[in-house]
């Protein structure tokens, strides 16, 4: 058998793409010399003026197998000499070893389609050529389905990457990778793509850096720890009782104390109050039972905690009277303990968001409105700076919007589409389940399991897969996985992938920053791609910093550095 690479440039690749069963042997690159159920060895040769060339054998590159009518598409995952010695005056004798993608069929007229799977395998002595640009570009074809490019493809430059927006929400996607390989530049080139295309999604961040606020000047309304309204009675009890507690341990009965004191401030607001000459009377106008749309006429006795507005002087009295019982129900120590941590709450600047402003608000409907952009104004993106709430709310918060998000996608009845972008998701649903807080790993569930059906889906983005729940991983159908170096992450994405792509696994470790693996409902098919470059002003940048110049750098003053420590 004659094997031939004779230079860098393969005549294969200047003359009509004819493929024959019998070709040339100057156009042959190697030929199978061993097959089973989805890899096969090709034996091949490379001489010393030809191992550098930009088509010389390479891991990760596609090559196709000629069987006349059709043409396995394969991927090289090994590369080994035959020999242990290297001669410098003849061909040296190697072996590829490749896994089976699918084939390019040809059909009548010359219309030829890719499929994934094999019908027949290559027999031994079959052709293995350098698979042309018209063949790649067929392997990563959406078909009809419709596409948004989001790169190119790594082994062809001039082969687009696509991905089919639709499918990637529609079903959730995760974005994986270790720090600095561009994960938050993809997820904000990712997020450019799926708001042109789908004109009734709303998006949001949970940003726990501040990164996003720059990323999209154009297209985004970013809300801080200032400008956030978020009413203690938005709360539910779980969520509301983390926040109050997390500082310190509870006494035994100050949850009870807690549940009972809200339902009784909640049952007071509901209550008309009696006629007072003494005061205005409009004032007891603003004591009605409020829905969640602002509307009147739903029954807030269905909902027990649902969330209706209620006043938190009304709690202190309910805890007041319970202290002055002469009869006991609950030890005075744990009301007494309870009223001081919802005054030191209350009192707390950093918490504002929850008490400064919370009884302005009779419903819902303005700050849902803030937060899921409705109408959006052209504005479709928020992002929701977690990073400057204090630690012990950021769980609860996001247990909070995590739920909201989901209910008025279900609320809309299709009107309306949402997405809510996890970033650093393991902070929230851990593998562990006695980590995380429990609330939030439901929120985030049930828009995983559910959401599909009422137009609520997740994006998931962290650098630690493996410390993120594999339930709520295992939901999303569209991964992208950029380098990935510990081996427990990796594992993690060859459960995840299909068994035809499972030696792309090998590549997480090496690949470049920009590029990704991407695999799952959303493409056509598992592809090593490049993500496209943004324009600077689109870049994420951390807490909002726009990179400049190092000579246009200055050195902050004390003062500004302590107002940026406070902030």
């Amino acid at each position: 058998m004659q094997l031939a690479v004779k230079s860098g440039i393969f005549e294969n690749d200047l003359v009509p793409d004819r493929r024959d069963a019998n070709q040339p042997p100057e156009r042959v690159l190697g030929r199978v010399i061993a097959c089973d159920g989805g890899r096969a060895t090709i034996l091949s040769a490379v001489s010393t003026g030809s191992w550098l060339a930009e088509d010389a054998w390479a891991i990760g590159r596609m090559v196709s197998i000629n069987l006349g009518r059709s043409r396995i598409v394969a991927l090289v995952y090994r590369v080994h000499a035959v020999a242990a010695a290297w001669t410098d005056t003849a061909e040296n004798p190697i072996q590829v070893e490749v896994e089976f993608l699918g084939e390019v069929l040809e059909g009548p007229g010359g219309a030829v389609r890719f499929q994934s799977g094999i019908t027949g395998y290559p027999p031994i002595g079959a052709v293995a050529h350098r698979i042309r640009a018209g063949d790649l570009a067929l392997v990563h074809d959406l078909g009809e389905r419709e596409g948004a490019v989001i790169g190119e493809i790594t082994q062809d430059a001039s082969v687009p990457a696509t991905v089919d927006i639709r499918s990637m929400l529609s079903r959730h996607f995760a974005l994986l990778g270790t720090t600095g390989v561009g994960k938050s530049s993809a997820v904000a080139l990712l997020l450019r793509k799926a708001v042109a295309l789908r004109s009734r999604l709303r998006v949001l961040i949970l940003d726990p850096h501040n990164e996003y606020s720059s990323a999209f000047p154009d297209l985004s309304l970013t809300i801080d720890g200032d400008a956030l309204d978020l009413p203690f009675w938005m709360f539910r009890q779980e969520e509301l009782a983390d926040i109050v507690f997390r500082g310190r341990p509870a006494l035994d009965d100050e949850p009870d104390i807690l549940r009972e004191a809200v339902a009784a401030a909640r049952s007071r607001y509901r209550m008309p109050a009696a006629p007072d000459p003494a005061r205005d009377f409009g004032s007891s106008l603003l004591k009605r039972p409020l829905d969640l749309g602002g509307t009147r006429g739903a029954r807030p006795e269905a909902a027990p905690d649902a969330p209706t507005p209620y006043r938190l002087k009304d709690v202190f009295a309910a805890i007041d009277e319970l202290i002055g019982l002469h009869e006991q129900r609950w030890p005075r120590a744990a009301l007494r303990s309870l009223r001081v941590r919802l005054e030191s709450l209350q009192a707390d600047p950093r918490y504002g968001f929850m008490f400064g402003r919370a009884n302005m608000y009779e419903t819902m409907a303005p700050i849902l409105g803030q937060i899921f952009r409705i109408p959006m104004h052209g504005r479709p993106i928020t992002a929701f700076q977690l990073g400057g709430l204090p630690g012990e709310v950021v769980n609860a918060v996001a247990s909070v919007l995590s739920r909201l998000a989901f209910e008025l996608a279900m609320a809309s009845e299709g009107a309306l589409e949402v997405l809510l972008l996890c970033e650093e998701a393991h902070r929230y649903v851990p593998s562990d389940p006695g980590l995380g807080f429990a609330p939030t790993r439901q929120a985030i569930a049930r828009i995983a399991k559910e959401g599909r059906k009422y137009g609520a889906y997740l994006g998931v983005v962290t650098q630690r897969p493996g410390e993120l729940d594999p339930t709520i991983l295992s939901q999303c159908s569209t991964i992208f996985a950029m380098r990935l170096a510990n081996e427990r992450d990796q594992q993690i994405i060859r459960s995840a992938i299909s068994d035809a792509s499972a030696s792309t696994v090998g590549f997480l470790s090496s690949i470049g920053n920009r590029e990704a693996i991407a695999f799952g409902e959303g493409v056509a098919t598992t592809m090593r791609m490049r993500f496209a470059a943004l324009a600077p002003h689109e870049l994420p940048a951390m807490s909002g910093r726009v990179a400049t110049a190092e000579g246009a750098r200055r050195d902050p003053t004390l003062d500004e550095l302590m107002r940026r420590m406070r902030a």
